[in-house]
C-alpha cells in the first residue's frame, strides 16, 4: 500500500503563487502515475495534473500554463508549482498515485485564493 502526505497549501493573493508537496512512502516500487486532483465546495473531484514514471505530464485545461508538475522519482515526491493562482482555483488539493491499476490518495490539503 501507498502512503501519501501533502504539504504547502495556505492562503494567497489572486495572482500568487503556491507549491505543494507530496511524499510516497509504503510500497513505492512500481508507481506508475503520481499527481494531483482537486475539489472545490459543491464541484466534483477533478484532475489537475499528472505525471508519470517515464515523465509524461497531463494538465487540466484551466490550469495548463499556469501550474506545473514535476516528480522526483529518487525522493519518491512529486510537487505542483502554482502561479498566477485564480480564486476558481480555491479547493482541497489531494495528491494521488497509480500503481498497477490501485489508485491511492492523500488526505489534501487545503488552498484557498482571496484577497
Amino acid at each position: 500500500q501507498v502512503q501519501l502526505v501533502e504539504s504547502g497549501g495556505g492562503l494567497v493573493q489572486p495572482g500568487g503563487s503556491l507549491r505543494l508537496s507530496c511524499a510516497a512512502s509504503g510500497s513505492i516500487l512500481n508507481i506508475n502515475v503520481m499527481g494531483w486532483h482537486r475539489q472545490a465546495p459543491g464541484k466534483q473531484r477533478e484532475l489537475v495534473a499528472e505525471v508519470t514514471s517515464g515523465g509524461l505530464k497531463t494538465y487540466a485545461g484551466s490550469v495548463k500554463g499556469r501550474f506545473t508538475i514535476s516528480r522526483d522519482n529518487a525522493k519518491n515526491t512529486v510537487y505542483l508549482q502554482m502561479s498566477s493562482l485564480k480564486p476558481e482555483d480555491t479547493a482541497v488539493y489531494y495528491c494521488t498515485a497509480l500503481k498497477r491499476g490501485v489508485g491511492s490518495w492523500g488526505q489534501g490539503t487545503q488552498v484557498t485564493v482571496s484577497s
